[in-house]
């Protein structure tokens, strides 16, 4: 049984600042933003006003997740410390497969496995499980505990992660400070910042894009970009600069409602540990609606293709995905594009030369592209995405 170090999986529970606005509908998936030029700020989903103002996107609390790791997936981690970055889209999480070896798309135990209660004293620890699957293990680094109604706890070196059978709880740990009340309100503070969602549409970033307010009527403030203040009243309009100028501004979209922490899982099978998985945001990687690997990229490959090198494996697949924005056909063509790109830029770095490519377009996503029939711009940033799946 490993439940080691904590890895990072994307829970949609604060959206985007802003959307785009609305296009028609015959446009295909990325390519359905405005028709304005692909800044960085457009990829993200960010609100565009009539004049090309924009407001920055508020990134998506990143909920840590409990699986277990081998070494191979340490190694690998230490080899890309400067890359792993949650709020950037960089993370490793280790791979759970079925049965038939295929990669199971969502987190779990995958340790105690028995029928009853189950008791057993080793050199892996110390573990009590009843027939509910409710229970304790208690191993070298780390105390897990089960209750029969999903909540529980886990203590390790990386951090503390409580959840209540409410939905609510607490993540204390290497990522920073992650709180959710289980009703739609949450915050996430670390060094990137405070990100606030108040649960009612509105919500705050205080972080490197200065403070950025989202108000649940539509209206909002920036303080510290590019004019030094915005205003948006929510009616379409606005003011920028220390001496307001009006400018024509898009409303600002109701942040969804923040998530709940899902029950832990009871201890039984769910799978078996079978590598790890590293993701990267396709805004790491590719400019808008392209699937060609971005020039300024090349640092982030160079340092992926030396750490991979470093790590034994049995297999490699680049797994390519999209949102749900566009037709299944467009996102799948996408999808496979991005992935076959990914495996020609590591093949060039002396990597990956018996890799696999395969897109699943919009059919393996993360986080919810839609929130109560709602646009969700937060969760479809997390689902766009490519990931290097390595069998060890």
């Amino acid at each position: 049984m490993r439940i080691k170090p904590l890895s990072l999986v994307c829970l949609t529970l604060l959206a985007s600042a802003c959307s785009p606005p609305s296009p028609p509908a015959s446009t295909q998936q990325d390519a359905k933003a405005p028709a304005i030029p692909a800044t960085a700020a457009n990829q993200d989903g960010a609100a565009t006003a009539g004049d090309g103002f924009e407001f920055p996107a508020i990134p998506p609390i990143m909920v840590p997740s409990i699986v277990g790791s081998g070494p191979a997936q340490k190694q690998l981690e230490a080899s890309m410390q400067a890359l792993i970055d949650p709020v950037a889209g960089i993370s490793v999480r280790p791979a759970n497969c079925a049965t038939d070896g295929a990669l199971v798309n969502e987190s779990g135990f995958t340790n105690v496995d028995g029928a009853g209660n189950l008791q057993r004293i080793g050199k892996e620890g110390v573990f009590e499980v009843a027939s509910d699957g409710s229970g304790l293990a208690v191993t070298g680094e780390d105390v897990v505990r089960v209750n029969p109604d999903g909540s529980g706890s886990i203590v390790n070196g990386a951090g503390t992660f409580e959840v209540h059978a409410d939905g609510s709880g607490t993540y204390v740990g290497e990522f920073g400070n992650i709180e959710l009340d289980g009703k739609g309100g949450g915050t996430w503070v670390g060094d990137f910042g405070n990100i606030e969602n108040h649960g009612d549409g509105s919500g705050l970033w205080i972080g490197e894009e200065g403070s950025i307010e989202v108000r649940a009527d539509g209206s909002g403030r920036w303080i510290g970009g590019p004019e030094g203040i915005a205003e948006n009243r929510g009616d379409g309009t606005g003011t920028v600069g220390a001496i307001a100028r009006e400018v024509r501004m898009a409303p600002l979209p109701p942040l969804p409602p923040a998530g709940r922490f899902p029950p832990l899982d009871k201890f039984k099978p769910s799978g078996a540990p079978c590598g790890f998985v590293v993701t990267l945001n396709d805004k790491v990687l590719f400019d808008f609606d392209k699937a060609q690997v971005r020039a300024d990229a090349a640092k982030v490959l160079d340092v992926l293709a030396a750490a991979l090198e470093k790590v034994p494996s049995r297999a490699m697949e680049i797994r390519g995905h999209t949102d749900a924005k566009g037709s299944d056909a467009y996102n799948q063509d996408l999808s496979e594009r991005r992935a076959q790109a990914v495996v020609a830029a590591l093949r060039q770095r002396g990597v990956a030369h018996d890799a696999s490519a395969r897109g699943y377009g919009e059919s393996q996503p993360v986080a919810p592209n839609e929130v109560d029939g709602k646009d969700n711009p937060g969760g479809r940033q997390l689902n766009r995405r490519v990931e290097i799946f390595v069998r060890t």
